[in-house]
């Protein structure tokens, strides 16, 4: 019955895997050099922000399914290595996107501050 069990959890872990593939992650957008841009770049970086946000939480919304039943057969499974394998890539891979927004909103904010010193009014 053990031997089932762990089948049908490799079966089911490798979906979830391709599954994840076709969860697609967006490319980070370039930020403007706040210092040296105009006021139209800064517009199209916070608009090229703005999309990788919506991108972004797209991108953790299809992964959320996953790493919610990752963890379920993790407690199933009564921790089986390839159960908590399986449920920390796909926290990992969750846990950088949000790390990635983060950075990303941090930087531009960092450039309109450079902008705003370098244009004061």
């Amino acid at each position: 019955m053990q031997t089932l069990r762990t089948a049908l959890l490799a079966i089911a872990l490798t979906s979830s895997f391709a599954i994840a593939d076709d969860c697609v992650k967006p490319d980070a957008p370039t930020i403007p050099d706040g210092a040296s841009s105009t006021m139209e770049q800064m517009l199209a970086g916070q608009k090229a922000v703005k999309a990788f946000q919506a991108a972004n939480l797209e991108y953790m919304g299809c992964l959320e399914p996953m790493v919610s039943a990752a963890q379920a057969n993790v407690l199933e499974e009564e921790g089986s290595e390839e159960a908590v394998a399986a449920y920390k890539k796909l926290e990992e891979t969750y846990n950088a996107a949000v790390s990635m927004e983060e950075e990303i909103a941090g930087a531009f904010n960092a450039q309109i501050k450079a902008y705003k010193a370098a244009h004061p009014q």
